[in-house]
């Protein structure tokens, strides 16, 4: 492991760990705490340890609180690799390891809290407790779903096909990244429009503009789903707090909370007035849920 101090955005230094030849951005603040495991907080798609700067300021007067870049986002390197949740697995149970050196909570939003499933279901001694944010991740479909009109079915595979081409794919990301078309996007995900702030948007729009980000964001297109999120359920042997912002406009969270509980009934469950990324949106209320139910549940 090697570690290199840098000047971060934030208030929070930041700085850098080697892994894999490949460098990742990780920030750490607080004391460590004999009887409190440490915190390791997890971005979602776009996303980087900044979306997470108000929890670090509220958690760490009582917990060791560490965030990180999974690779292909924010400060991290971007290399033209196939990513995929065993890939962020991977990377986080080393980072565990060999950085933090113990066991952690972790927290992780949308695509965030899948990798996080995958390391506290796979390597199970990282993981001290989980908690999920509006989490994503597949599940396995047990009832037929309605079929599309052949039409409908027809066009989708059309349109896909054309996402999978990379002169397409470039095209869709430089419109995405553009910093107008980022904030109507964070607009609609977030309940309270003022927590939509030309810092939140830069924190975004910046990481685009690494070499490598096209590749990165293609790879959606281009990487096969991850393990179900039922089957690591069925894995999970640690305590498990689930938060959702009940507005959340990209995934129904009612609906999903039931097939949590059906595969692991003993977590803890909250729903909050908020939409996909509620420790931003309702930091406070998020901060206050994560401190209690550790201390409760996840303690050494």
């Amino acid at each position: 492991m090697s570690a290199t101090l840098v000047s971060s955005a934030t208030s929070i230094p930041g700085a850098y760990w080697s892994w894999r030849e490949q460098p990742i951005y990780y920030v750490r603040a607080g004391q460590q705490h004999s009887e409190r495991p440490p915190l390791l907080l997890i971005h979602g798609f776009g996303g980087s340890t900044d979306h997470w700067r108000k929890n670090i300021a509220g958690l760490c007067k009582d917990y060791e609180v560490w965030a990180i870049d999974l690779l292909g986002f924010g400060r991290s390197a971007k290399p033209n690799w196939q990513y995929s949740g065993d890939l962020w697995r991977d990377q986080l149970h080393d980072f565990i390891t060999e950085a933090i050196g113990q066991p952690a909570v972790l927290a992780g939003n949308s695509l965030g809290g899948y990798a996080g499933l995958c390391v506290a279901a796979q390597c199970p001694d990282s993981a001290k407790g989980l908690i999920l944010i509006n989490s994503a991740g597949p599940f396995t479909e047990i009832e037929p779903q309605p079929q599309p009109d052949l039409v409908r079915k027809i066009w989708g595979e059309i349109m896909l096909s054309i996402l999978r081409q990379p002169w397409a794919n470039y095209l869709l990301f430089q419109y995405l990244r553009q910093r107008s078309v980022i904030r109507k996007t964070l607009e609609k995900l977030y309940l309270d429009q003022s927590a939509v702030t030309d810092d939140l948007v830069e924190d975004i729009y910046r990481p685009s503009c690494d070499p490598g980000a096209p590749q990165v964001f293609a790879s959606v297109f281009s990487t096969p789903q991850g393990e179900k999120v039922d089957v690591l359920l069925k894995q999970l042997i640690c305590p498990l707090l689930l938060i959702w912002g009940e507005a959340d406009p990209w995934m129904n969270v009612k609906e999903r909370g039931v097939k949590f509980r059906k595969f692991y009934p003993e977590l803890t469950e909250y729903y909050l007035r908020a939409g996909h990324c509620p420790h931003d949106e309702v930091p406070e209320q998020v901060n206050t849920l994560i401190s209690e139910w550790v201390l409760g549940n996840c303690k050494f």
